[in-house]
């Protein structure tokens, strides 16, 4: 690791208040969610990126608000031992906002995201440590490394047409010659400037390497993707299955998520031949068929999703599957309005980032099935649903973390609730 240059900046002395573009010395504390840890200057809560827990910094301020400050470490005075070399050059202060822990040595990203879920399931869901302690809450790292597995990556375009990826909290384009964490097919690609590529008219350049081999360019112009090369759909290889999909429609950018995560709830849930399953917010239906092959022949699996390309891709990709409905509603909707209805025995959870709210984490209680899965991408969202569903009396019983997004401060979680004795 490069030694920090300590000599390039000197703080100014200490104010009673930070503006912004100020340079200040701070030892960073906890770590926070955002890809943040917190520090404190005269009282003064300062978010920090590009820093670690323990080390003493100088930090610029990027934003000042009420009753806290933004900041980016950008001169390291004393460094974790968890500190590694960023393998990416736009990895930095000032530069490409797309990865947030690339300066996090491997073991201790997985560590940093273990610690932002249990922060949140305490403060926002209601745990305990000791109910937190027995869930054991942890993150696992998925095969394939760090670098290269994003399967898909959608690049912004500048004023000069040139095609990068945004910085942090902004919409200033930077320019780069490739992404690290894109899937290797997706950096080969001539979409870049360095390249010579030029993008004129477009205000996005969608690209997609999918399991099956596919790769796909489409420009994008007033908010419709139109391809540029490669295939319309695209085949994607999970659960034993393969899947067809327009290229724009949602799919895990992991190439290992969509089979761990489809394995993880099935085997937190077990489904049981002959019972009945809902899947909500159920896509291309990765999970719905998983479930049908365990209820068999005698049970059911009503899938529920809302966006059009979704419904379509899982009508087509599960019509081999009788016993598999698909229901063309919001959520909410479809609870509210009785499309669909009880009885039910399991449930798959995988609301969006917002998570799955208090109206349809009722109703679900309501609906009374044996066991819930919940699939959450935001640690916070998840935490407030847990919360609801504790109000109603159900437990939080088993949890799971994955690391789908290396080098970023997202996880994925998968968890079981289970409802109260006796139910």
């Amino acid at each position: 690791m490069t030694e920090p240059d300590v000599r390039a900046v000197t703080p100014p002395p200490p104010k009673s208040g930070l503006a912004e573009a100020e340079l200040v010395e701070l030892t960073v504390d906890a770590i926070a969610p955002g890809g943040h840890c917190v520090a404190r200057v005269d009282g003064q809560v300062v978010f920090v990126r590009h820093a670690l827990p323990g080390e003493r910094v100088i930090a610029e301020v990027t934003e000042v608000h009420r009753g806290f400050v933004r900041a980016d470490a950008v001169t390291v005075l004393e460094a974790s031992p968890d500190r590694v070399e960023p393998p990416c050059p736009y990895a930095k202060p000032g530069a490409c906002g797309g990865c947030d822990l690339q300066h996090v040595a491997p073991d201790a990203q997985l560590a940093w995201k273990a610690a932002v879920v249990r922060e949140q399931l305490v403060r926002l869901g209601g745990l305990t440590d000791a109910e937190l302690d027995q869930l054991g809450v942890r993150v696992e790292a998925l095969p394939g490394g760090l670098l290269g597995w994003r399967s898909r990556v959608r690049y912004a375009v500048d004023a000069a047409d040139r095609a990068g990826l945004l910085k942090h909290r902004s919409h200033e384009v930077v320019p780069i010659d490739r992404c690290r964490i894109a899937h290797p097919a997706i950096q080969q690609l001539p979409v870049l400037t360095p390249t010579g590529a030029l993008w004129p008219a477009a205000e996005a350049v969608e690209t997609v390497a999918s399991s099956g081999g596919d790769v796909t360019v489409a420009e994008v112009r007033d908010g419709v993707a139109s391809p540029v090369s490669g295939p319309t759909l695209v085949r994607e290889v999970a659960a034993g299955r393969d899947w067809t999909l327009p290229a724009s429609a949602f799919w895990q950018v992991h190439p290992a998520a969509a089979d761990t995560l489809s394995t993880a709830v099935l085997e937190l849930l077990d489904p049981r031949p002959g019972e009945l399953a809902w899947d909500l917010y159920g896509g291309a239906g990765l999970f719905a068929a998983g479930l049908a092959a365990r209820v068999g022949a005698t049970g059911r699996v009503t899938l529920v999703e809302a966006a059009p390309q979704g419904v379509a891709a899982a009508r087509e990709n599960l019509a081999d599957l009788p016993r598999v409905e698909v229901v063309s509603a919001r959520v909410e909707t479809a609870l509210a309005r009785r499309r669909i209805t009880g009885p039910v025995d399991v449930v798959v959870l995988d609301p969006p980032r917002a998570g799955a709210g208090a109206p349809v984490v009722r109703a679900l209680a309501a609906a009374g099935p044996r066991a819930i899965a919940y699939v959450a991408c935001d640690p916070a969202a998840f935490a407030r649903d847990v919360r609801t569903f504790a109000e109603l009396g159900w437990r939080l019983t088993a949890l799971r973390g994955f690391d789908l997004f290396p080098m970023t401060q997202h996880v994925e979680c998968v968890g079981l609730l289970l409802p109260p004795a006796g139910h």
